[in-house]
């Protein structure tokens, strides 16, 4: 399910942690999906500061698939969703 949402929002999509974390910042973001797999101290600062400003975050469980959900040909560790 997730992928499948990450994919029909996919002109809304900022990717990448540092990117995320940025967007987060900003105050932009409504939902973050986090790589299972990824690195867990890359993908830890993007799970407290989405805790810190109540951001929902979603697990998937694969960085290739959430990179193929947003339509790039590498993974992704984190993605988020900017609010509309």
């Amino acid at each position: 399910m997730s992928y499948e949402k990450v994919t029909q929002v996919q002109s809304r999509l900022i990717i990448g942690v540092k990117q995320t974390l940025k967007a987060m910042k900003n105050g932009s973001i409504s939902e973050v999906f986090i790589a299972n797999d990824a690195d867990q101290l890359m993908t830890q600062k993007v799970v407290h500061l989405a805790e810190e400003m109540d951001i929902p975050v979603k697990r998937v469980e694969s960085m290739e698939k959430l990179g193929a959900a947003c339509g790039i040909d590498v993974s992704a560790s984190s993605v988020a969703v900017k609010q509309q």
